[in-house]
């Protein structure tokens, strides 16, 4: 992920949406095709109450990507304000979710995202100097897959539950994007996204509803 990118997300974890959109602004100048960017803009331009601007960047989209699950599921809320049936507060997460929804913010796909909780997490001096929204790196060890900051420093490890899954698809060429979701003394939430997709796997989702995982696990038993 490209610096400017890491930025324009930083300035969305703290509510900076002016400085968010701006940063996506200057990304597209680049890439004016990337629809990551476009759909992280058109939510800036959401908080920003630009709904006019927002629809027109998810229409655009739309013409890139015509099933984009974002995309498709903020136009229709759009569609509900221009309506007239806008909440007072533009922040209910019944209309937009609220910037702790990372997984909302950041393209949610079914089988491409994940929210996960950590285990055997780092001491509370290790995690103090962490914060929401840091990049992180998945390294296989052992089998088990390790989380750790950009400076090699050890955060905590995946669940046995999503570890082999994703120890093959790893080795087998697929590619995640995982940050910081939530973080305090006693638990950390990392946001996973897979960017590529292998040949290999190209059917094979990356995440399976909670479900499918525990029907595994206790074939397993």
């Amino acid at each position: 992920m490209t610096p400017l990118k890491q930025l324009a997300i930083k300035y969305a974890l703290v509510n900076n949406w002016k400085e968010a959109a701006n940063t996506n602004d200057e990304i597209l100048k680049e890439n004016p095709n990337d629809i990551d960017t476009l759909n992280r803009l058109g939510f800036a331009l959401i908080k920003l109450e630009k709904y006019t601007k927002a629809k027109i960047i998810y229409k655009r989209v739309m013409t890139l990507d015509k099933t984009n699950p974002i995309a498709t599921k903020n136009l229709k809320k759009l569609e509900t304000i221009s309506k007239g049936q806008k909440r007072k507060n533009n922040n209910d997460p019944k209309i937009f979710p609220d910037i702790n929804n990372i997984e909302d913010l950041f393209i949610e796909e079914s089988g491409k995202t994940k929210v996960i909780d950590l285990k055997n997490i780092a001491d509370k001096k290790t995690l103090s100097y962490l914060q929401s929204g840091d990049f992180v790196n998945l390294i296989i060890k052992r089998s088990k897959i390790f989380v750790q900051t950009k400076e090699k420093k050890y955060i905590g490890m995946l669940p046995d539950s999503l570890t082999a899954r994703l120890v093959a698809f790893m080795k087998g060429g697929n590619e995640y994007q995982s940050y910081l979701k939530g973080i305090n003394d006693k638990n950390v939430t990392i946001f996973v996204k897979e960017i590529k997709r292998s040949t290999k796997y190209k059917n094979q989702p990356s995440f399976l509803p909670s479900s499918n995982l525990l029907r595994l696990s206790k074939n397993k038993e």
